[in-house]
């Protein structure tokens, strides 16, 4: 099997729409203080356009025939896709990125992870099931919509469902408010999702299809998605069930800061960078991957669940995909079945400091102009 990443290992990202991250966002305080803050650092909003318009064959799913450089068709054994997509390939084996220590130690002297650099876990993100039964509904796009980077198609929306960080499907907290929904085929995601009596609005879609040879440039080069790296969110959250069954089998999404991301610079899994994100030398590209270091004594964290997420760490590690305070981003346990309150706290994983992590080796990076070449 070719490597998945391109050269060695690659790795991806982005920020929440085409170049954005969302207003702050609170969802739960610990002791006071936030906890759950999904949006940037500095709120900073930037609307660059991209000049591809969209068209029927841009919006429509379609399938492709495999090419040398498509990633390897053999089932994902997370179940998402019907093949083995980068993040669910182990890095445990993988040497350092020669420059790992520096980046490490300017990740550090920029302050570290975000929110008083404490590692912590968002468990706002809601994932929706859909089947044929459910209707599709149209939708007007917002300011967050990027024509040529993003699906203007109709969305099955469930009933009862829910926004990131919110109870309904309005988006009353003026935060990202993905919109996730899953049917046995297909993986809708939308950022800035806003449905109400009035109608449903939304930002940027991105529709992958979950049968399809991917490519690695996936959606196309240089084209955001619902994240800012251009990945798909649900695939990399971990889930309740996943570390009440005692083992995460795939690389995890995390953020931050805009000040700690190399300015408009990805590396493979990802497709896309923003110009929100502002470090300039050893900055953290979108779709960077950082891996716990081996000997981390992981018996010393205060839970299992805890313990079940750093073994993921050192196994399959963390891949940067979009601009926010929280570093870690879980599944939100709104369906039946096991219960963060039972598994995990959103401050069990505190004690992971950035120097107890390294680069994993990469490729080289991608400038991002603002261009999105979509793949047919």
């Amino acid at each position: 099997m070719r490597g998945l990443w391109g050269v060695t290992v690659a790795m991806a990202a982005s920020s929440c729409g085409a170049g954005t991250s969302g207003p702050s966002q609170v969802v739960e305080t610990v002791d006071g203080e936030a906890v759950l803050d999904t949006a940037s650092e500095e709120a900073d909003l930037e609307t660059e356009e991209v000049d591809a318009p969209i068209g029927e064959a841009d919006a429509a799913i379609q399938e492709v025939d495999a090419t040398p450089e498509a990633i390897d068709d053999a089932p994902s054994p997370t179940g998402w896709f019907t093949q083995v997509m980068p993040w669910d390939e182990p890095v445990d084996h993988l040497a350092p990125h020669a420059r790992s220590a520096a980046m490490i130690a300017a990740l550090a002297e920029r302050g570290g992870w975000g929110n008083s650099n404490r590692f912590q876990i968002d468990f706002s993100i809601t994932v929706l099931e859909a089947d044929a039964a459910t209707p599709l509904r149209d939708f007007e796009p917002n300011g967050d919509f990027y024509e040529g980077d993003c699906d203007h198609v109709p969305v099955p929306v469930p009933a009862g469902g829910a926004l990131e960080g919110e109870d309904g499907y309005a988006c009353e907290g003026d935060g990202d408010c993905h919109l996730i929904v899953k049917t046995p085929d297909t993986l809708y995601e939308m950022w800035r999702a806003h449905i109400d009596d009035a109608g449903f609005s939304g930002g940027c879609l991105a529709v992958w299809d979950l049968r399809r040879s991917w490519p690695e440039s996936l959606r196309g080069e240089g084209c955001t998605s619902a994240d800012a790296a251009g990945l798909p969110i649900a695939p990399l959250l971990f889930t309740a069930d996943e570390v009440a069954a005692g083992e995460i089998g795939h690389a995890i999404r995390f953020i931050l800061p805009n000040s700690r991301i190399a300015h408009r610079q990805y590396v493979r899994p990802a497709t896309h960078a923003t110009g929100a994100a502002s470090a300039q030398t050893d900055g953290m590209p979108y779709g960077v991957r950082l891996r716990l270091r081996a000997d981390f004594p992981e018996a010393e964290l205060p839970s299992e669940g805890a313990r079940v997420v750093a073994r993921a760490l050192k196994r399959y590690g963390m891949i940067l995909a979009d601009g926010g305070q929280i570093a870690l981003t879980a599944k939100r346990d709104r369906d039946d079945g096991p219960r963060w309150e039972d598994l995990l706290g959103p401050r069990d994983l505190v004690a992971l400091a950035v120097e107890d992590f390294e680069v994993v080796d990469m490729g080289e990076p991608f400038d991002w102009t603002g261009d999105c070449q979509r793949n047919p």
